[in-house]
């Protein structure tokens, strides 16, 4: 029973967070923002997945067929006119493969709880382009009542100070069948992950 009601409360939080990261996407008008300059807005990561989890991050990605500082400044801009904004950081990886810039923001909500926001402005066409969006929709395809549960539980029991990619929760729970903490942190020390993940659940 307390197995159950403590599976019952991760649920009840993951729900109230999704709910709230909703809430802020529509404050913001994100979409409205980057559909301004012409941009493709599409939601990753783990709002997108269903498995958000007790750190608030929000991910987007949006694509214009070239990416341009002035036009994602811009797009930019007017998100971070809105008061609930407190932060943000730019990032220029124009001239790399990855051929996009990256914007992380913070939000502070009604509550006074802290989210991040990380949108990435990639050109369309280049190598990553609809990667995080295939690998959302196959992750959320390969999903089963049993391994939701042990990847948001896992999430919750994650140290505050730890941060782990959600790309590592899923890795370890739907390729290798990790069930605790204890086995995660194992999984971990013999996985480390350096650079960009391109596994997908096939």
């Amino acid at each position: 029973m307390h197995r159950n009601n403590a599976a019952e409360a991760v649920l009840a939080l993951t729900q109230k967070n999704i709910s709230t990261a909703r809430a802020i996407i529509a404050d913001l008008d994100i979409e409205g923002a980057w559909r301004s300059i012409g941009a493709e807005v599409n939601l990753v990561g783990s709002l997108k997945i269903g498995l958000l989890g007790k750190h608030r991050d929000i991910d987007f990605h949006v694509y214009t067929p070239a990416v341009l500082p002035s036009e994602s400044f811009r797009a930019m801009g007017r998100i971070a006119a809105n008061p609930r904004i407190e932060r943000i950081e730019y990032g220029n990886l124009i001239d790399t493969e990855e051929e996009c810039i990256e914007w992380h923001a913070r939000y502070r909500d009604t509550l006074g709880e802290t989210w991040q926001l990380d949108i990435i402005h990639i050109r369309r066409g280049s190598a990553y382009d609809g990667f995080a969006e295939r690998a959302a929709e196959k992750i959320a395809a390969a999903l089963t009542p049993q391994t939701r549960a042990t990847i948001l539980r896992l999430k919750y029991e994650t140290p505050d100070d730890e941060k782990i990619m959600g790309i590592e929760y899923y890795l370890a729970v739907l390729r290798d069948g990790v069930t605790s903490y204890a086995e995660f942190t194992a999984w971990r020390a013999a996985h480390p992950l350096r650079d960009i993940v391109l596994w997908t659940p096939e």
